[in-house]
């Protein structure tokens, strides 16, 4: 029987094994190498930080007993430095003490494995963890903000548990004329700005109550407790047109607008990129599903596009 789930590339995913105790490492090697996965062996903590910064690995299996830096302190080092802190780690250790456990949970370790071990288990837990890192892959790379199918996922959830919370689409008005007037670098500081600029919203108006998400292009979802969701648009609209006039060379914000060439070649005056935003709330009503959701808070963001600027519409009909 395969260890290997339907539509996984095992080939394609590195492992690093960590340990002093070349017995053990050999073993791991030679059991994670039969089930597919590329494997590099480390002897000691120090050797492992430098072989992940020559070819970051897709999982790191560490032991914690070693000398000079154990596989705590491995493990810290790999959070603490953002080119490595999405690498997962499994930490494997003869010490079961929950104190030991809490530890390396605390510090950021995706699963932890007490010697002696059978192969089963471990290969379990390896496509387990490893499974969750590809699930999290489902993210914008511009942004960073989790993509189509986790807003998917996270607004599902809310419609069946029947909670309460709002959804705002949040989108850029006269963007694409912004991006072939100034060119994608500019346009992408803007996507990634406002992204920032929406998390701390969150923070700001919910206590960081509430997920954000970038569907891609200029088109993001905030979802948030229905009674802030008024606030949390009314502060995105007023932050982005206080931030907006920076985008613009001054030339073409002192006159008011750029001009672009539009679809049939012909030279064509936008005036500053907007925002607008359309709410669909359960303050009111209640969703069957995320498609629903989604069609309300489109309509209302529509409607907002008839109004010059920024600006924000709430959906507040009752079922």
């Amino acid at each position: 029987m395969s260890d290997v789930e339907p539509g996984q590339d095992v080939a394609s995913e590195k492992l690093l094994v960590v340990d002093d105790d070349p017995f053990i490492a050999r073993l791991l090697e030679i059991e994670l190498a039969a089930a597919g996965y590329q494997v590099r062996v480390a002897n000691d903590g120090q050797q492992a930080i430098d072989l992940v910064a020559d070819d970051p690995p897709d999982l790191v299996i560490t032991d914690v007993m070693m000398p000079h830096v154990d596989g705590f302190e491995l493990t810290r080092s790999l959070r603490q430095d953002p080119r490595t802190a999405t690498i997962s780690v499994i930490i494997l250790t003869a010490r079961g003490l929950s104190a030991d456990k809490l530890e390396g949970f605390a510090i950021g370790a995706d699963d932890y494995i007490v010697k002696p071990f059978d192969t089963p288990e471990l290969l379990a837990r390896v496509r387990g963890v490893l499974r969750r890192k590809r699930e999290m892959k489902d993210e914008s790379p511009l942004t960073g903000l989790p993509g189509n199918n986790r807003v998917q996922e996270e607004v599902e959830a809310k419609v069946t548990a029947g909670e309460d919370f709002a959804l705002l689409l949040v989108d850029l008005d006269r963007f694409k004329a912004f991006n072939d007037h100034y060119g994608f670098p500019r346009g992408d500081k803007v996507i990634q700005d406002l992204a920032q600029m929406m998390q701390a919203v969150i923070t700001d108006v919910a206590g960081g109550e509430g997920f954000v998400g970038h569907l891609g292009g200029d088109d993001f979802v905030v979802v948030i407790p229905s009674a802030a969701a008024a606030l949390a648009a009314d502060t995105i609209v007023s932050r982005f047109d206080q931030s907006a006039p920076s985008y613009y060379d001054d030339e073409d914000l002192q006159r008011g607008w750029i001009e672009v060439l539009n679809r049939r070649g012909e030279p064509q005056r936008y005036e500053a990129i907007a925002v607008s935003i359309g709410v669909a709330s359960t303050q009111r009503r209640a969703f069957a599903h995320f498609a629903e959701v989604m069609a309300i808070a489109t309509e209302m963001k529509n409607f907002t596009k008839t109004t010059p600027g920024s600006s924000w519409a709430i959906d507040r009909r009752t079922t």
